[in-house]
Order: C-alpha cells, then sequence, then structure tokens
C-alpha cells in the first residue's frame, strides 16, 4: 500500500510541472498582435537589450505575436502617429490580421492614440504605460527654460539630437527624422491639452478619473508607477527621485504625474515603480517589494485574450 502511495505521489509530481506548463501555454496569445511602441528617446534595442526590457521575450514565449516600433526618439505625436501607422499597416500585410493591440510607454501612449484616432479600424486596444496623456511638469519646466527661438532652445536642441543619433547608431536603425523641440511641446501640458483636443479618444474628462472604456470599437487601458527612488542599486533611480521633486506633493513616477497618465480603463496608478522601471529597466533592477514590471505586461495580454482582442 505504502509503494502504492509512493508511486502515486511520485507520478502527481511529475504531473505537476507539466499541468502548470500547460497553464502558462496561451496564456498572452492574444488574437491580433501586440506593437511595442517606446517613448522619448526610446529604441528597439539597443545593443542587444530592449527598450521593453525582457518584455518581448516573456510575451512571445505563451504565444503572443509581438512587433516592435521603430519611431523618432524624438518628435511631435503626430509625425510619429504617422510613423507607427506606417509600421502597423506592414504588419498587418506580413501577418494577415486585421488590427492591433498598441502598447505604449510614456510618448509612445500619445503616438498609440493618434493611430487609433486617425485609423481606428486598424487598432483593436490601446494600453498607456506611464504615459504623458495630460503633459508632464518636466515638459513645462523644460519649456520655461529652453523657451522658443531662445540660445537655450538651439543649444538644447543640437545636445538633444547628438544624443538621439548616438542611441540610433547603436541601436542599429536607419534614422527617423528627429525634432527635439516638436517632441518638447507635445509633453508640455499645453501641448497635451491640444493633442487631446483632436484626439479625445480614452482621455478622462476629470483631473483625476477614468476614460471610456471603448471608442470606435477600441478598447482603452492604462496603468503607471507613482514612486521614484526604488533600488539604490539602479543608476538611474536617483536622477527619476530628483526629477520627481519637480511635482510637489503630487503623486508620479518622476517624469509623468500619476493622474496624467490615465487613459480609459485605470488600471492601477499606484505601483511602487518610476517612469523606467515601469519598462523594467535598468536590467530589471526594479523595486523588490514590487509585482514584476513584466508580469504586468503579461497580465495586460492574457487581459486582451480574454476580451477577445
Amino acid at each position: 500500500m505504502k509503494k502504492l502511495l509512493h508511486g502515486v505521489l511520485l507520478c502527481l509530481g511529475l504531473l505537476l510541472p507539466l499541468t502548470a506548463a500547460h497553464a502558462a501555454a496561451g496564456y498572452t496569445q492574444t488574437r491580433y498582435p501586440i506593437v511595442l511602441v517606446h517613448g522619448l528617446f526610446g529604441f528597439g534595442q539597443l545593443l542587444g537589450v530592449d527598450y521593453f526590457y525582457q518584455v518581448p521575450a516573456a510575451l512571445r514565449g505563451d504565444g503572443a505575436q509581438v512587433f516592435i516600433a521603430e519611431v523618432s526618439a524624438l518628435n511631435s505625436n503626430e509625425a510619429r502617429g504617422e510613423q507607427l501607422l506606417q509600421q502597423v499597416q506592414k504588419i498587418i500585410a506580413i501577418t494577415g490580421a486585421a488590427k492591433v493591440n498598441l502598447i505604449g510607454h510614456s510618448q509612445g501612449a500619445p503616438t498609440a492614440r493618434y493611430v487609433a484616432g486617425v485609423r481606428p479600424d486598424l487598432v483593436a486596444s490601446v494600453t498607456s504605460v506611464g504615459g504623458v496623456n495630460k503633459g508632464s511638469v518636466v515638459a513645462d519646466i523644460a519649456r520655461g527654460v529652453a523657451p522658443p527661438g531662445s540660445v537655450s532652445e538651439a543649444v538644447a536642441a543640437a545636445v538633444a539630437k547628438a544624443l538621439s543619433t548616438v542611441i540610433q547608431f547603436f541601436a542599429g536603425t536607419s534614422g527617423q527624422p528627429q525634432y527635439p523641440a516638436g517632441a518638447l511641446d507635445s509633453l508640455t501640458t499645453a501641448g497635451s491639452a491640444a493633442f487631446s483636443a483632436k484626439f479625445p479618444q480614452g482621455v478622462p474628462s476629470s483631473a483625476c478619473g477614468e476614460g471610456d472604456y471603448q471608442v470606435n470599437g477600441i478598447r482603452y487601458y492604462s496603468w503607471t508607477g507613482s514612486a521614484t527612488v526604488t533600488n539604490v542599486l539602479d543608476p538611474l533611480s536617483a536622477p527619476m527621485g530628483v526629477l520627481g521633486l519637480a511635482f510637489g506633493s503630487t503623486p508620479t513616477d518622476g517624469l509623468v504625474g500619476a493622474c496624467s497618465a490615465h487613459l480609459g480603463q485605470v488600471i492601477r496608478d499606484n505601483y511602487r515603480m518610476n517612469h523606467m522601471n515601469e519598462i523594467n529597466q535598468s536590467f530589471g533592477l526594479v523595486s523588490l517589494f514590487e509585482v514584476s514590471p513584466v508580469s504586468l505586461y503579461r497580465q495586460q495580454a492574457n487581459r486582451l485574450k480574454n476580451a477577445g482582442l
């Protein structure tokens, strides 16, 4: 009897890993391809390191079709949006899918919103991660220090373009046009308001509420962090902490206020993550006391799957 019981337990022990693996299989397998859209100074992959660190592989591992957009590191929401639209059309042609799910970080959120606004027939969902949907105090301050036509603006633009050129070189991209002033204006409170006047879908009408969950057949989601210094080993935590001081007592991830990041259905706006943790940077050095950022992207893919997207 003991031998039989031992044998049963042994079989169960062998089957449990297989059952777990089977449960995970297809967890992220959405109906439509997922397109990840980077933010300001972003890239697809830099020296072998993903902008969305470890996220594409994690999504693909459980069934998702994932594509990485390559839009200007520095440009207006509209210019980046047009670049993304062209890539979405190519993805649809390659895959045969009718639509795509767009997930944008930082300026990637309004970039995705542009495509959803001009070609809603090509978009199944837009997910904003730390998105600059109502502007950033940091951008407002930067524009105040470097007003249009000033010497300080020219100097800042030259430095920004030089940095973006270096990023593009090491990222191995063909080189999209760069327009620092256009990027800065798009990220200010005034610039974001003007953009939202043209593309209001999913944007909350209240200061810190939720927006419409669905517009023109497109589902809108968002989440963001509201912490700045999250890991003492992360070299980007300190800069996020300094930038976060500009927001005073307003909850922020260091670059975007928590309420400004709201779009559509707000999944959560108080993760212990800063703006870079939201894409699992630096190299996964995130808070030890919060869910893994990679898990959030997997959960979102599963949420899209369950919604038939």
